[in-house]
């Protein structure tokens, strides 16, 4: 309990001293499909998304690819959520990434629990050719979405730490020349977490007031 309270108070300690972005956290994935083994290990060693309040009602997710091994994020898919529209793709040095995908759902997405389904629009992918020009190692891609009204970053947080909210992506370029599918790791009392944060945050505007 003390841990995560002195976590709570550096986040908030963090959210008082930055304006953009105001809150971030760091999720890793799961591999889905399961096709080789070696492959799912690379891909979750080195794969992650970083989300991050951009303020203005926009949610940033940043999918980094750690390297060394070879790998490549060819497809992105969000399956629900409080996200409203996708409104931007950003990408780094080397990275083409467009909105909409082929396949339209998560490779293997049936075999989560429940089945990955992917909402209307919310997907990227590579542009030929995907092994070119998708996230290798040491490479990224932004994906940013602006909330439904009423909905924070806050809801964002806790819809991941529940499941209610999924990111999925797909992999290829493996040595193998296998591919896979992997989805975020839920990270429970997140949203929690940051609640309190946050909480702190304004009473300590409030006091300045």
């Amino acid at each position: 309990m003390r841990k995560a309270f002195a976590l709570a108070c550096s986040l908030a300690a963090g959210l008082a001293l930055a304006s953009v972005p105001a809150a971030a956290t760091t999720l890793a994935f799961d591999c889905l499909t399961g096709n080789l083994a070696g492959d799912c290990a690379i891909g979750e060693a080195q794969l992650s998304v970083e989300v991050t309040d951009q303020g203005g009602g926009v949610v940033r997710f940043h999918f980094r690819n750690a390297g060394p091994e070879a790998s490549s994020i060819s497809e992105v898919y969000f399956d629900d959520g409080s996200l409203l529209v996708l409104s931007a793709v950003i990408d780094g040095p080397g990275v083409d990434f467009e909105p909409d995908a082929n396949p339209p759902d998560l490779p293997g997405g049936e075999l989560a629990v429940p089945p990955f389904q992917v909402t209307q629009g919310f997907l990227a992918e590579a542009q030929p050719s995907p092994a070119m020009n998708g996230v290798g190692p040491s490479q990224w891609v932004m994906i940013e979405f602006t909330l439904q009204g009423g909905q924070t970053f806050a809801d964002v947080l806790s819809e991941l730490g529940s499941g209610a909210l999924r990111i999925g992506i797909h992999v290829i370029a493996f040595d193998s020349d296998g591919g896979e599918s992997f989805i975020n790791v839920p990270e429970p009392g997140v949203g929690a977490l940051l609640t309190v944060a946050f909480v702190a945050l304004a009473a300590q505007r409030r006091r300045r007031a």
